[in-house]
């Protein structure tokens, strides 16, 4: 794993039946979710939560990847070793998210731009040398009145180039995340619009910064309805709208797509997923990167207790083969 090349890492980052688990959350965000359950966000509890995920028995069957928290990536584990030593042991790849976090875009009303890019360089040779073997950035474009405008778009697909390409000089494969939000009320025609300005635009600018782009995977958002629009598109319209237009954007050189769950349910991202796998074959590989979406059923399992921590890996790791069954477009309703 340590020395395999860039193009290899991304290939076994979408390699059949696996996907990716997004344990990156910031400390604000899984203060949020241990909240949920009524647990105190404390080094010691982040610790013990992420952990359980990551020392599942069989994970490595369904999951090829795991993007950390800088927090995590320098933590051990209770039994002294460090979190990453356990990730390998499972023949997971550790990954690490290095923006920090968005900020209000100057000159622009209700939109974000993604800060991070000072001492990225040398943020990034100190991970590789901790055991990170690929990277996540994330880009977020909101739909609302008069919003986004391509002065976001461009400003954040900048961005997200020019942290590609320093993760690929720093022999770290990038995960490229321009996310167009699900907050809103529009439909999914306008998410398709949105979606499909914002990956021409990203490609663009990764082409301009000499990007090699079989050594990254592209981690978007799935073109579907506002979560709050009246009329939600059903699973077979997600599906088709979203490889269309990702037909009409994503080069065939880019290994794999890894979508992002966005705030859908566990069973909704598995679904839509699924669809996109059973609608042929593609030039890309078209897998997951999911947080919530793997994570909800284990987190309300487990409730911080140390003797639920059983409990909360069979949770996990059924929610992981659903997910990896849909990554391979063999996932059904009663499998749940």
């Amino acid at each position: 794993m340590d020395d395999m090349e860039l193009e290899d890492v991304a290939k076994a980052l979408v390699a059949p039946s696996k996907g990716i688990l997004a344990a990156d959350e910031s400390t604000g965000t899984i203060k949020k979710r241990l909240d949920s359950i009524n647990t105190p966000s404390t080094e010691e509890t982040r610790r013990d939560y992420r952990e359980l995920l990551l020392s599942t028995k069989g994970a490595g069957d369904f999951i090829s990847g795991v993007i950390l928290y800088d927090e995590t990536i320098r933590q051990k584990a209770t039994d002294g070793r460090p979190l990453t030593e356990l990730i390998k042991a499972q023949g997971i790849i550790p990954g690490i998210k290095v923006d920090k976090g968005t900020k209000p875009l100057a000159f622009s009303d209700g939109e974000l731009v993604t800060e991070g890019l000072d001492g990225l360089r040398e943020r990034l040779n100190e991970y590789r040398e901790l055991g990170a073997r690929f990277a996540k950035w994330r880009a977020v474009i909101a739909i609302k009145d008069g919003i986004p405008s391509q002065y976001c778009i461009d400003v954040n697909s900048h961005a997200l180039a020019r942290y590609a390409a320093l993760c690929q000089e720093a022999g770290l494969v990038p995960i490229v995340e321009p996310e167009v939000l699900m907050d809103g009320d529009h439909n999914i025609d306008e998410c398709y619009a949105v979606t499909e300005t914002t990956l021409k635009t990203v490609f663009d600018e990764l082409y301009q910064q000499r990007v090699v782009l079989e050594q990254m995977l592209l981690k978007p958002n799935m073109v579907i309805s506002g979560s709050d629009c009246p009329e939600q598109a059903d699973v077979e319209e997600v599906a088709s709208k979203t490889l269309y237009c990702f037909e009409q954007t994503v080069p065939a050189a880019v290994p794999g797509i890894v979508f992002l769950s966005g705030g859908q349910s566990e069973q909704q991202a598995t679904m839509h997923l699924n669809a996109m796998n059973q609608m042929g074959k593609f030039p890309w590989e078209i897998s997951y990167s999911f947080g919530r979406a793997l994570q909800a059923s284990a987190l309300k399992t487990w409730q911080g207790k140390p003797e639920n921590v059983e409990a909360a890996q069979a949770a996990f790791h059924h929610r992981a083969k659903l997910t990896s069954a849909a990554r391979d477009g063999e996932y059904r309703p009663d499998m749940e």
